[in-house]
């Protein structure tokens, strides 16, 4: 559980920090802590379908423990993603410069602080949902475009990220933001990968429970910065 001090602590620091820092931060956060709860759900049968994929083209004797944690880490699938969310921040943090006023940027911090606390009760377009499966299917066996990809998979949890990264309003912080916010994702899915669905889904419960309380704490960082 977070104390009163700790929380206080993580204000002043937050506080003291450039607002395009102070995001970068708060996304990284937002996905470690967000993503048990949220991308191994979501993200997780894509991940484990590819591992299975993987794995079914090994002969039994190339069958090891390094090789089973090589490919449940995907890299080439997380770096496609990675590299969508920096396209999707330095576009739309270049855009709220050209466009959005200079106290809109306080604004999209509120905006994406609520749609972290909102994520579960956010509807995502069913429609593009199928559009980007589409076009996840016809990628063939490339991992890094399969994440670039599904890095436009709609998501209530990326739509926060989004406005956080546009709210740095330059083309350089959205893309960190985003960058940070997909590292921080990493982790989830690379367990999942590697442990199973059912070791997975043990280890998810386990975080789920505090991850509403953890989410609200980043919100509140979110506010702390919007509110400077």
């Amino acid at each position: 559980m977070c104390h009163a001090a700790e929380v206080t602590d993580l204000l002043a620091f937050c506080g003291a920090l450039p607002v395009s820092g102070g995001s970068v931060l708060a996304l990284f956060l937002a996905g470690l802590l967000g993503g048990p709860a949220h991308c191994g759900a979501m993200c997780g049968g894509f991940v484990l379908g590819q591992v299975a994929d993987r794995m079914a083209t090994v002969p039994i004797g190339g069958l090891c423990e390094w090789r089973r944690l090589a490919d449940g880490a995907l890299l080439p699938y997380h770096l496609g993603r990675l590299a969508t969310y920096a396209a999707l921040g330095a576009l739309l943090g270049a855009g709220s410069a050209a466009i959005l006023p200079h106290w809109m940027g306080s604004a999209l911090l509120l905006l994406g602080a609520l749609l972290f606390l909102l994520r579960g009760f956010a509807r995502v377009p069913a429609g593009w949902s199928r559009v980007v499966a589409g076009m996840a299917g016809r990628v063939g066996g490339n991992r890094f475009l399969l994440g670039a990809v599904l890095g436009f998979l709609p998501c209530a949890f990326l739509y926060a990220a989004l406005a956080i990264a546009a709210s740095g309003r330059s083309a350089t912080a959205g893309a960190l933001g985003m960058v940070a916010f997909g590292l921080g994702t990493v982790p989830t899915l690379v367990a999942v990968g590697i442990a199973g669905q059912v070791a997975g889904r043990r280890w998810q419960g386990r975080i789920a429970r505090w991850s509403p309380a953890l989410m609200a704490v980043n919100a509140m960082l979110l506010v702390a910065l919007a509110l400077r």
